[in-house]
C-alpha cells in the first residue's frame, strides 16, 4: 500500500499480514481522490472513514491535508495500526473501535466525505442500510458526498440518494448526496 500524493506522495506502508482486510487498489484509490478534488479542497473538509481497515483511505486524506479524519473499525489490530501510523506520520486521525453500523447509529455529527469500504461479502440489504443511516441521522454536510466502495457486480442506482458510480476492475464507487 502507499500513499499516491501529498505530502507523504510515494510512501509504501506495510500492514501487518494478519489483518483482515483488502485495501483499496493504488489504482481505484488515485481515481477516487481524482474525483473528490472536482468536489472539495481537501485541506477543509471533515472526514468519515468507514470499515477503514488498514486506514489506506485515511492517510491518503491525511497526506492531502485533511484536517479531520475519523477512522472507524471493529478490528483491534487495524485500529491498533491506524493509531501507529497516524501518529507516525502526524495526520490527525481520530481512531475509533466500533462496529460501523453502530457508530453511525449513536453519531451526531456531520461530514462533508464519508467513504465506506464495507467487506465485499456484506449483503445488499446492510449496504442499503449504510446509505439509510447516514440520510435519516443527517451526517452528511451540505453538498457532502457518501461513497461506498463495493463490488461491481452490485448496483446501488435504485437508491433515492445515489448519484453515480464508477467502476475500476471488480470495484465500484457508488457515490450519494442529499442533493
Amino acid at each position: 500500500m502507499r500513499i499516491i500524493s501529498g505530502s507523504h506522495r510515494g510512501k509504501q506502508l506495510i500492514a501487518p499480514k494478519n489483518l483482515p482486510v483488502r485495501p483499496t487498489t493504488d489504482f481505484a484509490k488515485e481515481s477516487l481522490f481524482n474525483i473528490l478534488n472536482n468536489y472539495f479542497y481537501l485541506d477543509s473538509i471533515k472526514v468519515l472513514d468507514l470499515f477503514a481497515g488498514t486506514g489506506n483511505i485515511s492517510y491518503e486524506f491525511g497526506s492531502r491535508g485533511c484536517p479531520d479524519i475519523t477512522a472507524v473499525d471493529s478490528h483491534a489490530g487495524c485500529v491498533q495500526y491506524i493509531h501507529k501510523t497516524a501518529a507516525a506520520l502526524s495526520y490527525p486521525i481520530e481512531v475509533i473501535k466500533s462496529d460501523a453500523f453502530t457508530f453511525l447509529e449513536r453519531n451526531l455529527s456531520s461530514y462533508d466525505v464519508i467513504f465506506a469500504d464495507p467487506p465485499y461479502d456484506l449483503p445488499e440489504q446492510d449496504l442499503e442500510r449504510l446509505v439509510s443511516l447516514v440520510f435519516e441521522r443527517n451526517l452528511l454536510a451540505p453538498d457532502g458526498l457518501l461513497i461506498i466502495e463495493h463490488s461491481a457486480k452490485i448496483s446501488m442506482e435504485e437508491n433515492p440518494y445515489f448519484d453515480h458510480d464508477r467502476r475500476y476492475g471488480g470495484t465500484a464507487f457508488s457515490l450519494f448526496n442529499n442533493v
